[in-house]
């Protein structure tokens, strides 16, 4: 199973944190700093403080709906006196953001027993989502697993060609076929090499063109059922590459790829580089889907496993 490759030894627990800590560097100092500003002087905290701690939390792009929602609990407490001082009001709110992220994180990764796992990988261009292959081959093979990866996005010879580079970085191979090739007919060969290979894991890049073509919807279908043809229950994820930084506008493409697509986890990228990494909050809220990963720099180890917890703690301290 993917998130279990990270180890669960304290000292990774704590290099994980500290570098959640130094990704969300930017959305801390606009929300939690800003917190303070809000309830400073040993203002009482009331409704009128919630008031104006809502724009904070729209900023760090929590949304519209998480925000009213985790809002309308807070008021409740304040109207009955239980907010004290500011840090309380750290603590309820963060327990309101846990339970929304806890909600959504617990589903569980399908097991896979003696056959290649197989992760297809979807996204509109410009997400990040080649490089994100590439950094999930490393984290793989760095803990001894045999991975291939899989060139299906063939309407662009760039992507083709980014993903061997990838290939050549983390020493995997990269099956692929002539741009314009059909992506399933690829599939297809990178799933019989897998299995002939026991391989580990199968990683499958896939076109990204614009999200409003139904023929990318598709092509998407087809290439489902051809990897339910070779190995049941393929794919095991379908993990939808989201970028970070355009925070709301993402969500609508979210919310087409989730419908026609199957998608059942979601990949943050180029969260170091916004400061409203809130949209990890909002993600979850609307579209029910784990956080898988996120992307926390361009180099092949930056990739983290998504906790709740710590990356709740790591908006705070």
């Amino acid at each position: 199973m993917i998130q279990t490759l990270f180890g669960s030894t304290e000292e990774n627990k704590t290099g994980l944190f500290e570098r959640m800590k130094q990704a969300v560097t930017r959305t801390r100092e606009n929300l939690a700093e800003r917190i303070e500003e809000v309830v400073a002087f040993g203002k009482e905290i009331n409704r009128d403080t919630l008031d104006d701690l809502e724009a904070t939390l729209i900023g760090a792009d929590l949304g519209a709906t998480t925000t009213q929602e985790v809002l309308g609990k807070l008021r409740d407490r304040a109207d009955r006196k239980q907010i004290k001082d500011v840090q309380e009001l750290k603590r309820l709110l963060k327990e309101e953001l846990l339970t929304i992220l806890n909600a959504a994180n617990k589903r569980p990764v399908q097991r896979v027993d003696g056959t290649p796992e197989v992760i297809l990988v979807v996204g509109v261009n410009g997400t990040g989502k080649t490089t994100t292959i590439g950094k999930m081959s490393q984290t793989f093979r760095s803990q001894g697993k045999n991975v291939l990866l899989c060139a299906a996005d063939t309407f662009r010879a760039a992507a083709i060609d980014q993903l061997e580079i990838w290939g050549q970085r983390t020493g995997t191979e990269v099956i692929k076929t002539k741009p314009g090739g059909d992506p399933s007919a690829v599939l297809f060969d990178a799933l019989q090499a897998a299995m002939a290979r026991k391989t580990d894991y199968v990683i499958v890049d896939t076109a990204g063109r614009l999200h409003t073509k139904t023929s990318l919807m598709s092509e998407l279908e087809k290439m489902r059922r051809t990897a339910q043809r070779i190995i049941p229950g393929a794919p095991h994820e379908t993990l939808l590459v989201m970028d970070a930084t355009t925070g709301q506008n993402g969500l609508q493409q979210a919310r087409l790829f989730t419908e026609s697509a199957g998608v059942t986890g979601i990949v943050l990228t180029k969260l170091d580089g916004t400061a409203k990494g809130g949209v990890v909050v909002a993600i979850c809220r609307e579209l029910g889907l784990p956080v898988r990963f996120v992307g926390v720099g361009e180099k092949a180890g930056d990739l983290l496993p998504f906790d709740p917890k710590e990356f709740v703690d790591s908006l705070f301290e």
